[in-house]
């Protein structure tokens, strides 16, 4: 499984849920939300090794190594590098991919959504 972390003030075009039925089943959503949980707690350790394994392969070379991942999930994404607390919500389509809505609440108690943009890899995995 591939993704990384885009917090937006607003997705437009997004479809409701229910437009992800029949797009992946219960268990691809178990696995969506597992890798992006994988993701933020190999934030949470400083794994950056780890958290870069988990981002797309786009992402990968855009950012080239994995301490560089990290130092730009912790410059520009803090609250995904350090959450307080973690909500799963409704995903949604947008541009064919399956996005996973996070509510993420910092540790200073603001709430911020992440969209995680999820792509099927060629090895069936998320």
């Amino acid at each position: 499984m591939r993704m990384f972390a885009v917090v937006l003030l607003l997705l437009a075009g997004a479809l409701p849920a229910r437009a992800v039925e029949g797009r992946v089943t219960g268990d691809d959503l178990v696995e969506i939300r597992a890798v992006i949980h994988r993701q933020i707690e190999a934030f949470r350790r400083d794994d950056a090794r780890g958290a870069f394994a988990l981002a797309s392969p786009g992402v990968q070379q855009a950012f080239g190594s994995p301490q560089a991942f990290l130092d730009g999930v912790r410059m520009a994404y803090r609250a995904v590098y350090r959450p307080g607390k973690v909500a799963f919500l409704e995903p949604t389509i947008l541009s064919g991919d399956v996005v996973q809505q996070v509510r993420i609440t910092d540790r200073a108690g603001g709430v911020w959504l992440a969209y995680y943009s999820m792509q099927r890899q060629d090895d069936g995995s998320w």
